[in-house]
């Protein structure tokens, strides 16, 4: 059994939304993760961070989920800031139910427990919700998330996934990094940025937190193992 995130898989199978046109790195970008994830095995669990489908409700991102239900291994779905289909947890939970898609789970006002460890996350803010006018209630909401997710840890050390980095060259979340250095978050991870936007992903520690980048087009569309 082992631990792996990617993010911003930004699957559109049946939306016209071909990812391509950002750039060569997205060729084929759907088969290229659908081989990578043919080697993981039905036990692993693959935390999806954001961004995961185009479909702009249910019906239109059945397929995308069906493809990911195909995938080896469980996976947590967690809010992205194009994930215009998410809904309510009871909703997405129905629409699963209804659908037989048996392999994803929400990762959202809650935790997860893999072994020992408590799985954590939320969207995230970045400045580019302050740039479109959301005011400091977006920014709250979003850091209570966060929080609540961080108390049901209830103790056991802790892994955070976020969509929106809540770091980068020339910006800081205080507020996003303040509740993770408050409740010893170990390691986090964070998707969202994309192609010339790589250079200026921060990946190390950074006080007493490391910090990684798993969108899709930075792993060249490999899910990145966390643990074993």
């Amino acid at each position: 059994m082992a631990l792996y995130a990617i993010g911003d898989l930004h699957l559109s199978l049946t939306t016209n939304k071909p990812m391509d046109i950002f750039g060569p790195g997205w060729t084929d970008h759907v088969r290229r993760l659908e081989e990578a994830f043919s080697r993981l095995e039905e036990e692993d669990l693959t935390v999806l961070c954001g961004d995961t489908s185009w479909g702009i409700d249910f019906a239109g991102s059945l397929e995308d989920f069906r493809f990911i239900d195909r995938l080896p291994g469980k996976k947590l779905i967690l809010k992205g800031n194009h994930d215009y289909w998410w809904n309510t947890a009871a909703k997405m939970k129905k629409f699963f139910a209804d659908n037989a898609i048996t392999t994803i789970d929400i990762l959202h006002n809650n935790c997860r427990f893999y072994g020992e460890y408590a799985l954590c996350g939320t969207r995230g803010w970045f400045y580019e919700e302050e740039q479109s006018g959301h005011n400091e209630k977006v920014l709250h909401r979003e850091v209570g998330r966060l929080e609540t997710s961080l108390k049901a840890a209830e103790g056991r050390p802790i892994l955070a996934f976020l969509h929106y980095p809540p770091l980068y060259t020339g910006y800081r979340c205080p507020e996003i990094l303040q509740k993770l250095e408050e409740y010893q978050v170990r390691r986090c991870f964070y998707g969202h940025l994309h192609g010339p936007t790589h250079r200026r992903a921060i990946e190390g520690t950074v006080g007493s937190v490391d910090y990684r980048l798993v969108s899709a087009d930075y792993l060249q569309f490999v899910p990145k193992k966390i643990l074993d």
